[in-house]
């Protein structure tokens, strides 16, 4: 405990899944937060739960103007900021290219590349006066390789935030100003639901699904938990993570580090047999 004490971050996305559970931490690690999010009622309760070291702002992300009053809020508020977490975002819409609505595109890359450059256009001249900050933006393993998610939108916005990432990093490092990404796997939260068209309250319900489904798609026999997000949430933010710049974090227990081992040798054995009969 203690890795964030004294350090000030802005959250996004704050009111489920990977967002909520990141406040949590940060909450735990020391830090004081101003947390994000479109409903109100979940977003006050977390933030009584968490007490005075957590401040709420209902905001959308994609809107300039309240974006930079989320920031200004956590000046105001605390002094400064340290952090922000560019966690907001959501499903976009399923089905191959000729059936794309150019509306539900538009809408979608403002959700989920948008809301970055906001955040940081705004984080940004704070954390280079104060001459510090870390920047931890939210990509995604399908921003990283086509066939990892149910939406090619999803996929080709997730791909630009994780290149906006380092092209920033390069410009605010000189600054002592770092900004990173992290690429979750398969998370069990309700976004997958969400992408299949389920309401909100029922996608949030659809977690302890996901975890069963997900189990055996890594070698790592769980799917993957926001607890796992937040944590590396928390190391980026924090100072143990000084000399890390213009990185993208995959956290997916190696879903994307190739075939399955168990996966291959039941190929290999099913290649003996075809020799084998062959033979």
């Amino acid at each position: 405990m203690g890795r964030l004490d004294g350090k000030v971050a802005v959250i996004t996305g704050a009111t489920s899944g990977i967002g909520l559970r990141t406040a949590e931490v940060f909450v735990a690690e020391g830090a004081k937060i101003v947390i994000a999010g479109r409903r109100i009622p979940e977003g006050e309760a977390l933030a009584r739960q968490l007490g005075e070291n957590c401040v709420f702002r209902q905001t959308d992300v994609t809107v300039e103007a309240q974006m930079q009053a989320l920031i200004a809020l956590a000046v105001e508020r605390f002094g400064r900021i340290d952090c922000l977490f560019n966690n907001a975002g959501g499903p976009a819409q399923t089905g191959g290219i000729e059936g794309l609505e150019v509306d539900r595109f538009d809408a979608a890359m403002a959700t989920l590349v948008r809301s970055v450059m906001l955040g940081m256009k705004h984080a940004a001249p704070y954390m280079k006066m104060q001459g510090s900050g870390s920047i931890i933006n939210n990509g995604s393993i399908a921003g990283r390789l086509a066939g990892f998610s149910s939406s090619i939108v999803y996929g080709a916005a997730k791909a630009a935030v994780i290149h906006l990432t380092k092209c920033v990093a390069m410009e605010l490092g000189e600054s002592n100003v770092r900004v990173n990404s992290i690429s979750p796997g398969a998370i069990a939260t309700g976004i997958f639901g969400k992408a299949l068209g389920l309401s909100t309250d029922a996608a949030e319900k659809t977690p302890a699904v996901m975890r069963e489904v997900y189990k055996t798609a890594q070698p790592i026999p769980r799917a993957g938990l926001p607890d796992d997000i937040a944590h590396a949430a928390v190391f980026l933010a924090s100072d143990e993570s000084s000399f890390i710049n213009g990185h993208d974090l995959v956290i997916d227990g190696a879903m994307t580090g190739g075939r399955n081992w168990s996966q291959q040798q039941q190929g290999l054995s099913a290649l003996r047999k075809a020799f084998d009969q062959g033979t």
